[in-house]
C-alpha cells in the first residue's frame, strides 16, 4: 500500500521503516526540515536499535521518502498515519494542537481527491479524540465521514530501546473504527506479524494505551512497596516477586481483571489489612496498598448510589454471599449494601439457595447477626415469585439459575454487579455497575478470526 506518516519522531520513524520493510511505500511528513532531510539521506530521526539499518536500506530501495508538503503526501497515498506528539499540559490534559493541525491538513488535501482516504491515529489520545479529528476533516474537506474518508485508531505499544523488536513481535495489534472496511484495511498492514489482530469499538481502542500504561505504573509501584516492606524485614524481595510471578492461574492471569462489584470474603480483606498493619508497624509508607481498601469502599458506595436512583421500589437481591457457590457472608459487599438500604427504609427480598440460616456457624453467623440480625425475614425460597414481586432486581452472584429467570424479564429494572450474561445486557432496562450497554454489542468487538468482513 501507499502510506503517509505524519510525524517523524519516535513512533513515526519506527513505523516508517518497519512498514517499508514489510513491502509498503511510505512517505514521511514533518514540519521539521531537519527530520525530512535525515530520512531523505537514509538516516533515522531517532537513536534506536536496528532502525538506522532499516531506514538506510529502505531509502536505498526507494521505499521511503520524506516531505513537509502534506497535500502531496496525502494525494499520493491511501492511508495517512498520524504519529505526532500529544504532550501533557500542566493540568494533565493532552495538548492536541498538533493532531488537530494534521487533521486540518489532511482535510484540505482530500478536498479535491476522488479516492476514499483513511486517517489512522497512532498517537496516544483520549476517548473522543477521533470524533473531533473527523469533525475537523469534514469541515476542511467538505466531505462526510465514512463517505469520503474514515477514521481509525491504531495505538502503538512500543518501548524505547526495543521498539523495532516490539513492532515485529506484538502481543496483539489493536484497530478501532466505526468503519469495518477501513479497519480491515489498516489491519492488513499487520497481517504478517505474530499476535492476534483485534478490531474493536473506536473508544475502546482510544483508551487502551492509558489503561496499559497505568497498570504498568501500578505494577512497578506495587512491587516497590512490597520490596520496601521486605527490605525492613530482611527478606529478599526479588525472590518474593519471582515466586509471585510463577502463579499464572491467579497472580498473572485474567482471573481478577473483570470489572464488577467489590471484593469480599474472609481472605482478601483480612490479609490486605494484615499487610497494611505490617507496613505501618515497620514505618513503611504504602499508599498504593492503602488505596486498595478505599477503592473497594468506593465500589460499594457506587452500588448503593445506583440502586438509590429507584426510590420507593421493591428490591429483589439475587444472591447475598460474597461469590457464587458459597454461603460465606463474611465481608460480603452485598450485605453492606442491603444493610445500608434497610437503614434508609428500603423494601427488600433476598434469594440465595446457598444460604441456610440454621447451618450458619462461627464467624459467618456472627457477621450476619451483627449486620442484618433479621435476615430470616428477608430471605425467600421462591425465586420466580420474588422476581414477580420486585421492581428492581439486583444481581450479586453469577448463578446459572439467575440467567434463565432473567432472560424472560422485560418489565423490571436489572442492576447487574457481575455481568451475568451478554443476552441480558441487551435488556432495555439493564444497568451494569461499571460497564456501558452502549459498547457491549458483539458488533463492536471482532476477534482476529472475524477481521475479513463483508
Amino acid at each position: 500500500m501507499n502510506i503517509s506518516i505524519f510525524g517523524l519522531g519516535y513512533v513515526g520513524c519506527v513505523s516508517l521503516g518497519c512498514l517499508a520493510q514489510n513491502g509498503h511505500t511510505v512517505i514521511g511528513v514533518d514540519v521539521s526540515q531537519n527530520k525530512v532531510d535525515l530520512i531523505n539521506n537514509g538516516k533515522p530521526t531517532i537513536i534506536e536499535k536496528d532502525i538506522d539499518t532499516i531506514i538506510g536500506e529502505q531509502r536505498t530501495l526507494g521505499n521511503i521518502s520524506a516531505t513537509n508538503n502534506a497535500a502531496e503526501a496525502v494525494a499520493e497515498t491511501e492511508i495517512s498515519i498520524i504519529a505526532v506528539g500529544t504532550p501533557s499540559t500542566l493540568q494533565g490534559h493532552l495538548d492536541l494542537k498538533y493532531i488537530f493541525k494534521v487533521a486540518e491538513n489532511i482535510g484540505k488535501a482530500i478536498k479535491n481527491k476522488n479516492d476514499f482516504h483513511i486517517a489512522a491515529i497512532r498517537s496516544t489520545v483520549l476517548p473522543g479524540t477521533c470524533d473531533k479529528v473527523a469533525e475537523i476533516i469534514e469541515k476542511a474537506s467538505g466531505k462526510k465521514r465514512n463517505e469520503g474518508f474514515a477514521i481509525v485508531d491504531n495505538p502503538e505499544f512500543l518501548r524505547e530501546g526495543s521498539a523495532v523488536k516490539d513492532y515485529y513481535n506484538p502481543p496483539l495489534t489493536l484497530v478501532g473504527s466505526d468503519n469495518k472496511d477501513a479497519a480491515n484495511k489498516v489491519a492488513d498492514l499487520y497481517r504478517e506479524l505474530p499476535g492476534e489482530i483485534i478490531i474493536a469499538d473506536l473508544r475502546v481502542a482510544e483508551i487502551m494505551k492509558y489503561v496499559n500504561n497505568t497498570y504498568h505504573a501500578l505494577k512497578i509501584s506495587f512491587a516497590n512497596e512490597v520490596g520496601n516492606v521486605c527490605s525492613e524485614l530482611g527478606i529478599d524481595s526479588h525472590q518474593v516477586m519471582e515466586i509471585f510471578c510463577k502463579d499464572k492461574q491467579l497472580n498473572i492471569s485474567n482471573y481478577y481483571f473483570k470489572p464488577g462489584f467489590a471484593y469480599g470474603g474472609s481472605c482478601l480483606p483480612k490479609d490486605l489489612k494484615g499487610f497494611q498493619t505490617l507496613a505501618h508497624d515497620l514505618y513503611v509508607k504504602t499508599p498504593v496498598v492503602d488505596g486498595i481498601g478505599l477503592t473497594n469502599e468506593n465500589q460499594i458506595d457506587r452500588a448503593i448510589e445506583i440502586i438509590q436512583r429507584y426510590p420507593n421500589k421493591k428490591l429483589g437481591f439475587l444472591g447475598l454471599s460474597f461469590k457464587a457457590g458459597t454461603d460465606d457472608l463474611r465481608n460480603s459487599p452485598a450485605v453492606r449494601v442491603v444493610e445500608t438500604l434497610l437503614g434508609k427504609g428500603a423494601s427488600i427480598q433476598i434469594y440465595d439457595k446457598n444460604i441456610n440460616l440454621t447451618m450458619l456457624t462461627g464467624t459467618n453467623k456472627d457477621y450476619i447477626d451483627a449486620r442484618i440480625p433479621h435476615l430470616a425475614n428477608l430471605l425467600v425460597s421462591d425465586l420466580e415469585k420474588m422476581v414477580v414481586e420486585s421492581d428492581v432486581l439486583i444481581v450479586n452472584t453469577n448463578e446459572k439459575e439467575f440467567i434463565e429467570v432473567l432472560k424472560n424479564v422485560t418489565d423490571k429494572t436489572i442492576v447487574d454487579f457481575v455481568r451475568i450474561d451478554e443476552s441480558i445486557i441487551k435488556n432495555e432496562n439493564y444497568i451494569g455497575i461499571n460497564w456501558s450497554t452502549k459498547s457491549t454489542s458483539s458488533d463492536n468487538y471482532i476477534s482476529s478470526e472475524d477481521t475479513v468482513l463483508n
